[in-house]
């Protein structure tokens, strides 16, 4: 083979590469079936090289940022390859990270065999697009990379309705972009019959019937979350209604909130080291050392700059927490910063309006923690227990702190109770707390502390 033939293959080889790496991107607008089956829905990215910007703070505060960018892309399926962060007054408005940076980073792509860049932060359309064409490999930013975690964790189809709710969001102002760049490609000949495979971008209209079928997605998605929210309201009013007290336990992704609910309840929720691993609210029962029944809920992990498409879509899920009598929340003890940890919490606590539901504080990770960390956490905030869901050690202070912190919404009754309504007094005995009963000639006297619902029923029947 001579050095020159050589040569043409090399060319039409990175020819073919950077068609398939720009297809790859612009396949958001080709023939789809259903607009949820986008291939950038599940981005299953493989070797990635990160891009970070620093605008503010230390270099260890960006380095430590990176590292949950590496944490959140090993979590999708990724091998992280590489990272970069650049020191910038602000991102680049064209490419985020400046043309020779971009340059560079593109070198390191081809260095490294990557086929995707993420960038640690939420880029405009034409960044996205601008720095594709540099890199020649699919760009992600951080939004859409937690979009896709979302996407591959949620289990029921209040959860997955709620990620193709926020993915469409996202979606719709960058499909333009997208289209746009394959037009180029195509020599300007968008939308033509002629040129053959490759060539025929999708022109404006394709773009226009994905912009209408994606917002018709939208509308019927809302409509099903209406739905399912008004059924989870419903059995939500039916657990305040029996009086029964609510636990949502919250805190940044992967602190341990699964294990923690595991100890508490043994329910066997799935508990996996991984960023998200819970999406949907798993709402179980528990009881207090003292027998007082209460209710307990997981709930999606929060992580800085959660996107508000993501916050948006789970808002009724969230529900769970702001109509919560008590937030458990979980904090890992050994993070490096757990601080952040617990403003990044409260900053999204404060969007769902749930800032003034009171709040425990479990450091959780006690056998792994520095204990000069754990005891500055605790300085910082006097109201909190130290456990390790591990090992089991702090759980009876915990079970004790929450059954102080629970409203007492029971009351207590003495009463004669008819024997025809012996199914009350079943229910004083399960749900309350029943200090005597003697079997008289017309019926049972009950002496109990019983939910106030149970109470009133009880003064029905018994006619007091």
């Amino acid at each position: 083979m001579t050095d020159h033939s050589g040569h043409g293959h090399g060319i039409e080889g990175l020819e073919l590469e950077e068609r398939q790496a720009l297809r790859r991107v612009a396949g958001l607008s080709t023939e789809l079936q259903d607009v949820t089956e986008v291939e950038y829905r599940q981005v299953r990215l493989e070797r990635v090289v990160l891009a970070g910007v620093w605008t503010e703070g230390t270099a260890r505060d960006a380095e430590r940022s990176l590292a949950e960018l590496a944490l959140l892309a090993e979590t999708a399926g990724s091998v992280v390859l590489e990272g970069v962060i650049q020191r910038r007054e602000s991102p680049d408005p064209a490419t985020y990270i400046g043309s020779g940076k971009a340059q560079e980073l593109r070198a390191i792509v081809v260095q490294t065999g990557a086929d995707t860049v993420i960038c640690d932060g939420e880029l405009t359309p034409g960044q996205l697009r601008q720095l594709e064409e540099v890199v020649k490999v699919k760009v992600v930013d951080r939004t859409w990379l937690i979009l896709d975690i979302f996407a591959q964790h949620a289990r029921s189809r209040e959860g997955q309705a709620q990620v193709s709710l926020a993915q469409m969001q996202y979606l719709l102002p960058r499909l333009r972009g997208w289209g746009e760049s394959l037009s180029r490609q195509a020599g300007g000949r968008a939308g033509g019959a002629t040129g053959g495979v490759g060539t025929r971008g999708p022109g404006e209209t394709k773009i226009e019937t994905d912009r209408r079928r994606i917002r018709s997605q939208m509308t019927k998605l809302r409509r099903q979350l209406r739905e399912m929210e008004t059924s989870r309201t419903t059995q939500r009013a039916a657990r305040q209604r029996a009086g029964i007290p609510a636990v949502a336990i919250a805190g940044y992704t992967n602190a341990g909130k699964s294990s923690l609910l595991n100890r508490i309840t043994g329910a066997g929720v799935l508990v996996e080291n991984a960023l998200f691993a819970t999406l949907d609210p798993t709402v179980r029962k528990a009881r207090t050392p003292g027998g007082h029944d209460y209710t307990i809920a997981d709930t999606v992990g929060f992580v800085r700059h959660l996107p508000h498409q993501l916050v948006e879509a789970f808002r009724s899920t969230l529900d769970e927490v702001r109509d919560a009598d008590l937030i458990v929340h979980v904090v890992d003890g050994s993070d490096d910063a757990p601080l952040e940890q617990i403003a990044a919490v409260r900053e999204v606590l404060a969007e769902i309006n749930a800032a003034q539901v009171p709040e425990l504080i479990v450091i959780n990770k006690a056998d792994i923690a520095d204990p000069e960390t754990v005891a500055e956490l605790q300085r910082r905030e006097p109201h909190s227990v130290v456990v390790s869901a591990r090992t089991g050690e702090g759980f009876d202070a915990l079970l004790d702190a929450i059954e102080a912190d629970l409203p007492s919404t029971w009351e207590e009754v003495d009463l004669l109770v008819p024997y025809p309504r012996g199914d009350l007094v079943s229910r004083a005995h399960r749900q309350g707390e029943v200090l005597d009963a003697a079997h008289g000639e017309h019926g049972t006297r009950l002496h109990a502390r019983v939910p106030a619902d149970l109470a009133n029923e009880l003064r029905a029947a018994s006619g007091t």
